[in-house]
């Protein structure tokens, strides 16, 4: 939620801001009017989606669902802590850009490695839809490279992976014992 509350509270308070053409990492540019907004929406996305991860992990089933989440996390404090700079081309802009690709892949594989966890259950239209979401989302994420409508085709992936979320957090796969957190760690 405070992912997409700075996103649309910075981009409507930011004159010229155009959420269809302009990528979200622009409303917490370096100069940017409302940084802080967007920089605050980042961290704490960051933090709530690694804390999901150490609960959504087990009850999938899967470690790569976990992993998977924690360095999305974590690539997304790495965005907040590089943000863009005015100039562009930076190394910090480069760093960013690193962060924001890890971060993008790692989210959109999580549902492909959760679609596991839903097949061993046989929920099979669960399983597929989860596979889709992913999909659909890297292919929504890696179109933005195209330079064409950046911001729509970002929200839209992102927006779609995050539904996804809020699906498993109100509907987990069943608790699988393959996967226990710390499991295997000599005491």
């Amino acid at each position: 939620m405070a992912f997409i509350a700075g996103w649309v509270i910075a981009g409507a308070w930011t004159p010229g801001y155009s959420p269809v053409r302009q990528a979200i990492s622009q409303l917490a540019q370096i100069g940017a009017p409302h940084r802080v907004i967007m920089t605050v929406g980042f961290v704490v996305y960051g933090l709530g989606i690694v804390v999901f991860g150490r609960w959504l992990g087990p009850l999938a089933g899967s470690r790569p669902v976990a992993w998977c989440l924690a360095l999305t996390g974590l690539a997304t404090l790495g965005v907040a802590a590089c943000p863009l700079t005015a100039a562009g081309a930076s190394t910090q802009d480069h760093l960013h850009a690193a962060f924001a690709a890890v971060g993008y892949v790692s989210l959109a594989a999580t549902p492909v490695f959760a679609a596991r966890a839903w097949a061993r259950s046989g929920r099979r239209v669960r399983a597929a839809l989860s596979v889709l979401t992913g999909i659909g989302s890297a292919v929504a994420l890696a179109a933005t490279l195209t330079g064409v409508h950046t911001g729509l085709l970002q929200r839209l992936g992102l927006t779609v992976l995050d539904v996804w979320l809020v699906a498993m957090a109100t509907s987990p796969p069943e608790v699988r014992p393959s996967y226990q957190p710390g499991a295997g760690r000599k005491a």
